[in-house]
Order: C-alpha cells, then structure tokens, then sequence
C-alpha cells in the first residue's frame, strides 16, 4: 500500500450497521474486519450481495477492498459493505453510475426501527383488550 493517492475511502451504511470501505487497484481481495469475505459471511447469499456491484459493473477482480464494518446484523452488514464498495466504484469510475443505480446499489435503505412508544408492548403492540 504504498500509493496512497489511490486508495478510495467510502461508508456504506443500512439500519444501525456502518462499513467504511477502502478500494486500491488490486487482483480482486476482498477483507472484512482483518478476515476473508468467506470467513467473515459464510452464507452465500450475503456474498452474493457483496460481490453484485463488480458483477454489475463487469469489474470482478480489479480492485482490493478492505473493509471494517460494525453494528447491526450480518444481513444489514452485508448490505452497508455493498453500499459503500458501489459509492467506492462510482468515485474511481463516474461512468458505471448508471448501471449501479438502475441496480438499486446506490440508493441507501432508509428504514429503521421504529421506536417503542409509552402505553404500548412495542412501537405498535397494544396490551391485551379485556371485555370484563
């Protein structure tokens, strides 16, 4: 890592889970928190998510992601990780935004938790209804 002027810094986020990715030229390594992508995500689908951007773009092995990623879920995780390696893919490349963004890659997730309101079990859980 001695051309820092081309590493890529981006944050990817859904719910409470943040990724902060960073992108260099490389042969396709992907790292999640000092661990491989595999051992990190071991179901496949969350791989799959992962990896959809480069797919999208047909950059599948050009580039090093080291990503350090936390809170949430392993699902909400993997999610932040595709986010922020689309932002990252769009800052080295402005062409592919078209593609990511008809893939619905760039946009962030808004939903959150709702919060838990007074009176109630949960946000919307009403107590028990007694007639007598």
């Amino acid at each position: 890592m001695a051309e820092k002027k081309n590493i890529i810094w981006t944050t990817g986020r859904r719910k409470t889970a943040v990724a902060r990715v960073r992108m260099l030229p490389g042969s396709g390594t992907i790292t999640v928190n000092e661990r491989t992508l595999e051992d990190y995500f071991p179901r496949p689908t969350s791989r799959m998510r992962i990896m959809e951007p480069f797919e999208a773009t047909e950059t599948v092995g050009q580039y090093d992601v080291l990503v350090s990623v936390e809170g949430g879920g392993i699902a909400a995780q993997a999610d932040a990780v595709r986010h922020g390696i689309s932002r990252a893919l769009i800052t080295a490349t402005e062409t592919l935004r078209p593609t990511l963004r008809k893939g619905g890659m760039l946009t962030r997730d808004p939903r959150e938790v709702e919060r838990k309101k007074y009176g109630r079990h949960k946000a919307r859980k009403r107590p028990q209804y007694s007639k007598r």
